[in-house]
């Protein structure tokens, strides 16, 4: 950050109110993840089947990782450690994560598969935790600047622009908030009401916008636009979170909720939309009332639904675990794909709501960079840029090691 920036009346970014991040994940290699559980465990059992050569083409090794590699557990993972090139045994669990931008799919958590599997993050990751995606910056893009997820997220982002992960704790048990040290009392007393983490939260997925310098926060000056933006946030956030938590899961008002008119075919060879019907085609399957905002839902510029779809037909290369995929289209994905439609279209609905917060915000008074310098709460102290050292139990290491505590 310049001088000049740090100084300035610019509103903060979320650096510098949530500033301890992780970058996304790097597999390394697809075939560790796919959209369905049941896909990785064919995977699995080939690649532990095959022996040699033919097992060390199945892997598909990188610099990083190959069948010999030795290396540390997953945190809460009770993979084995020995190395692959010796693996017998059953598959993993397949866990469920956030792969790119309201895309939930499946992946083995064993750190042998992973190029960079960013373990402080499976270290944090329970019930309690919540992240924000920051999305890299991309001009004239539109789209949230910030999805959030109670899901590990690997980070990717659909535009090739990778931004940070953020969790909202920087210990299980949603123990010590990841926000600036003396950001929620300064908050606290300016609003006249207690800031809990989750408000810091809900009111950044509602405000923030991507810009070349990061991902800006502004905050209110105001305490009535305060909490009509976290409560913008609120609902926003329980959309994304799709049940999780004891919420309930997203549902259209009654005449309004899509549903399948038309079988979808086991192989759909493209999506359309007919924008006059409401009418989403997945080859001659139709799925109806599909509002267009769920249709026009992009992030980082590209569309999700498109995105979506093509990561379940896509067909990987002959003779490669990836190609080991559904024969035909799943239910599961049915299901998937009507959830995923009413997310986008109520999600699509809250935006005019934001881009009212965000010009009242504009024209209103802010809380700048330079009165959080004058509280005390910036310069973010480089500790809080750290992990939190969270070990309460035994890691195990490469080849059966514990690690040292």
């Amino acid at each position: 950050m310049t001088a000049r920036r740090a100084e300035s009346d610019d509103p903060p970014l979320l650096d510098e109110l949530m500033p301890w991040s992780v970058a996304p994940m790097r597999l390394g290699r697809s075939w560790p993840l796919a959209p369905d559980a049941a896909s990785l465990r064919t995977r699995w059992d080939r690649l532990v089947r095959a022996e040699g050569a033919e097992r060390e083409r199945l892997f598909d090794p990188s610099r990083a990782r190959t069948p010999q590699s030795s290396v540390a557990a997953l945190p809460g993972q009770p993979t084995s450690t020995g190395r692959f090139a010796r693996e017998n045994g059953p598959c993993p669990d397949p866990v469920r994560v956030l792969y790119g931008p309201f895309d939930e799919q499946w992946l083995l958590p064993d750190h042998r598969l992973i190029d960079v599997a960013r373990p402080e993050l499976w270290r944090v990751a329970d019930d309690r935790q919540l992240f924000a995606v920051e999305q890299g910056y991309v001009p004239q893009a539109g789209g949230p600047a910030l999805p959030a997820t109670a899901l590990l997220p690997a980070g990717r982002s659909p535009a090739g622009r990778p931004g940070r992960i953020r969790p909202l704790y920087r210990r299980p048990g949603g123990l010590e908030p990841n926000l600036t040290p003396g950001l929620l009392p300064s908050l606290s007393g300016r609003y006249g009401q207690e800031v809990t983490p989750q408000d810091v939260f809900t009111w950044a997925m509602a405000a923030a916008r991507a810009t070349p310098e990061g991902c800006a926060v502004p905050l209110p000056a105001d305490r009535e636009l305060w909490q009509r933006g976290v409560g913008l946030g609120h609902r926003m956030l329980a959309l994304q979170l799709r049940g999780a938590r004891g919420g309930e899961r997203p549902r259209m008002p009654g005449g309004r909720r899509p549903y399948v008119r038309a079988a979808i075919p086991a192989h759909p060879a493209e999506l359309l939309y007919d924008r006059e019907e409401e009418v989403l085609q997945l080859g001659e399957g139709r799925v109806s009332p599909v509002p267009a905002g769920a249709w026009d839902f992009h992030v980082s510029g590209v569309r999700v639904l498109q995105a979506w779809f093509e990561r379940r037909t896509g067909r990987g290369e002959p003779g490669t675990l990836e190609a080991v995929r559904p024969a035909a289209w799943l239910q599961e994905w049915t299901s998937e794909l009507l959830e995923l439609i009413t997310v986008l279209g109520l999600l699509y609905e809250l935006r005019p709501q934001q881009e009212e917060l965000r010009a009242e915000l504009t024209d209103g008074s802010q809380v700048a960079r330079a009165e959080l310098r004058r509280a005390g709460v910036l310069p973010v102290p480089a500790d809080a840029r750290r992990p939190a050292s969270v070990f309460d139990h035994h890691e195990e290491g490469p080849e059966g090691q514990f690690s040292l505590l």
